[in-house]
């Protein structure tokens, strides 16, 4: 801890405003910090300003604010969506991937202030601790990390959320507990997350009142809404709604009107036990409309334009890619490596897939690409097409050798028997 009566040593911490940072903030405070307090704006609903107000009132020398959220689409939601990365067959990986983008500024604000320590308040228990440990240290191996939450004095002063609470209001902090919700919430562009509460009991029904960002399958509207969404390279370029004309280019607009679209109809709602990296399963109820209506898009696209063999060896690497991204382990070799590669099978990945969106349903209805792989007269049952099948005698006979002398050998065995 920094000591008293010399030179304050900085402190840049992960700020939410909410009750557990804002006790940390006033907790460095205490052991005679100089805290900074930085707030990631990454399309979380969140008013900025009432969390700088409070910050400053709590006493933070300086709030910073950035807004990552164009770059968090760019740069972290489409190449995840490029990978087709998704977390043990159906985590969008929402939380995850904001984690790197954080501390990637986080990082950039103490090298600009010349902090010596970064700090956050994930727990010891979860994954953020280590999503964001991890990208500190490989972005700066000689930073000094902050984390409260595994700090032994801090652990005996607070047991939980009621010492917090007290804490708070001894010093000034105010509670807001109109917010209070029993379970645990996290909100980005690409997703919200509810878990922890409640919901610790995997055998609980929750109620539909939990799920915040879409609107329930049920009550969605009893009409479709046609899309068309074109790529480029893998990359979504344009979006339009073939049923009321909206036309949406800018990556950052395109997906934010994907999620309204999403939401409105109900999409994109998963409730799943999950393995987290520090071994302990956890359950968590996800809401990813946008995100899930582009995934459907791309598979599809990938589908007409991507070559067999290159989406063989994809599909085996991208459950790896969405471990890696999960673990925290954005910043790594691996993840260089591919990310390369990924880059690579998108290359032809271009053209056009309509859907249609459907009280929490995503169907495709069409595709089509320029770099086309389908072949309408080779595939047809109609006509010949260029396809001799009279060679297809010999391709099943080659590919029954291994067949055929497994058979042959079983039998011996049987027989020896």
């Amino acid at each position: 801890m920094a000591e008293k009566g010399v030179t304050k040593e900085k402190v840049v911490l992960a700020y939410s405003g909410g009750l557990d940072t804002s006790c940390i903030l006033k907790w460095l405070l205490d052991k005679n910090y100089e805290v900074i307090a930085y707030i990631a704006d990454i399309g979380q609903k969140e008013d900025f300003e009432k969390a700088k107000a409070k910050a400053l009132k709590v006493g933070a020398s300086k709030v910073i604010i950035k807004d990552l959220k164009k770059e968090f689409v760019t740069d972290y939601i489409f190449p995840a969506i490029r990978a087709n990365a998704i977390y043990e067959g159906r985590y969008l990986l929402g939380t995850s991937l904001a984690r790197p983008l954080i501390a990637k500024h986080q990082m950039q604000v103490a090298k600009e202030e010349g902090a010596q320590y970064v700090s956050h308040g994930a727990t010891g228990k979860g994954n953020d601790q280590v999503r964001f440990e991890l990208s500190y240290l490989a972005l700066d191996p000689k930073i000094k990390i902050l984390a409260p939450w595994k700090n032994a004095e801090f652990l005996a002063q607070f047991k939980g959320r009621d010492d917090l609470i007290r804490y708070a209001k001894a010093n000034g902090i105010p509670v807001d507990a109109t917010l209070k919700k029993p379970y645990s919430e996290d909100e980005n562009l690409m997703h919200i997350s509810h878990e922890a509460g409640i919901l610790e009991d995997p055998g609980k029904v929750p109620e539909d009142s939990v799920y915040s960002r879409t609107v329930s399958p049920w009550k969605a509207p009893d009409k479709s809404t046609m899309l068309e969404i074109y790529f480029k390279d893998g990359t979504p370029v344009k979006v339009v709604n073939k049923t009321d004309g909206t036309v949406k280019e800018d990556p950052l607009e395109l997906f934010m009107y994907l999620n309204k679209v999403g939401a409105e109809n109900g999409v994109g709602r998963i409730d799943m036990v999950e393995n987290r990296f520090v071994g302990i399963k956890s359950r968590g109820l996800y809401e990813t409309p946008g995100g899930t209506i582009l995934l459907t898009a791309h598979k599809d696209i990938e589908a007409i334009a991507m070559d067999r063999e290159v989406m063989r060896l994809r599909d085996t690497l991208s459950p790896r890619y969405a471990e890696i991204i999960y673990n925290g382990f954005w910043f790594s070799p691996e993840m260089d490596f591919l990310t390369a590669a990924f880059n690579k099978s998108q290359e032809l990945i271009d053209g056009k897939v309509v859907l249609e969106i459907y009280r929490g349903n995503v169907f495709t209805r069409a595709r089509e690409s320029p770099s086309s792989l389908y072949d309408l007269e080779l595939g047809s049952m109609h006509i010949e097409g260029g396809f001799n099948q009279l060679d297809s005698a010999g391709f099943i006979r080659v590919n029954a050798i291994r067949l055929m002398a497994h058979k042959a050998i079983t039998d011996k065995a049987k027989k020896r028997k």
